[in-house]
């Protein structure tokens, strides 16, 4: 009898940029160890206390989340990844089955993601959450909502334009890049009386008390510069990175070309019918665990 013929394998896709993905893996891991969230925190702070405004006082929320480094494309992917930690933190799903998920669905091609609302339903089947999708920019009546969202220790998920150290710039989109947000600091005229103590090393800076009850603090204007900055992390960095929520805002708010170098290197990408303008611009996605009331 001939032998039986072998098994067909199938091979994963090709991802584009796994290459460079790697060497900047390989070479961050060379860099040191991964940094423990909360010192990571605090070295960001003491880094960039200069910039804080000193006829204000601050308090920090953080939901601490761990890192992750993407491979090839995969920004959306890692940053919801990121997420999950917070939003099923018993679970442990792989991103190999976000991955997954989202490509059996049509959402990608090879990890990008570049519409807000498929990130949305891919967040709630692949980590079983509550997803929000916030359309029309995370400034004016949106700004409320988010803060007291990210105050409440959920994450947000933001799409803009990655500058070349990852900070948020504006490129129309040719640099489109996600990064989770998982905290907030904000600068106050008072700190509210209960539940707050005051940072050792860093004078005029406030944590709320673990496991205690604490009076909200009054959200800062939308008009007064330099007193609300997201703390948050993106695929090409182990550390946290703290960026003026204003900055961030009109990066998310001028996404509205895909990259000419992207449409010319004649690789797959799934864009939504409207492109980039219809699929990120001005939109952010709020998670929240399944079980969340607020």
């Amino acid at each position: 009898m001939p032998p039986p013929p072998p098994a067909k394998v199938f091979a994963p896709p090709h991802v584009f940029g796994l290459e460079k993905s790697q060497l900047l893996k390989e070479a961050l891991e060379k860099d040191g160890r991964v940094p423990r969230g909360r010192e990571d925190v605090q070295r960001l702070l003491k880094l960039h206390k200069d910039r804080f405004r000193s006829d204000l006082q601050w308090i920090l929320f953080c939901a601490d989340v761990p890192s992750l480094i993407q491979e090839g494309p995969q920004c959306g992917l890692v940053a919801l990844w990121m997420a999950g930690t917070l939003l099923a933190p018993h679970s442990d799903i792989p991103l190999e089955r976000v991955v997954q998920v989202a490509m059996e669905r049509g959402y990608t091609a090879q990890g990008e993601m570049f519409s807000v609302a498929d990130m949305g339903r891919l967040a709630q089947e692949a980590l079983g959450c509550q997803a929000e999708v916030l359309c029309g920019g995370l400034g004016g009546p949106n700004r409320d909502h988010v803060l007291q969202h990210l105050v409440a220790g959920h994450p947000l998920l933001i799409p803009y334009d990655e500058d070349f150290n990852h900070e948020p710039c504006q490129r129309k989109g040719h640099k489109a890049h996600w990064a989770v947000s998982t905290g907030v600091l904000l600068g106050v005229q008072a700190v509210p009386g209960l539940g707050y103590t005051e940072d050792p090393e860093l004078p005029g800076l406030f944590h709320p008390e673990p496991g205690m009850p604490h009076q909200p603090p009054s959200v800062p204007e939308e008009g007064s510069p330099g007193a609300v900055y997201l703390l948050s992390k993106q695929g090409k960095s182990w550390h946290y990175q703290l960026w003026d929520y204003d900055q961030v805002r009109d990066s998310n708010l001028q996404l509205t070309d895909f990259s000419p170098s992207r449409a010319a290197d004649g690789r797959e990408y799934v864009v939504p019918a409207g492109g980039l303008r219809a699929g990120l611009c001005g939109q952010a996605l709020l998670l929240r665990p399944q079980d969340s009331s607020h």
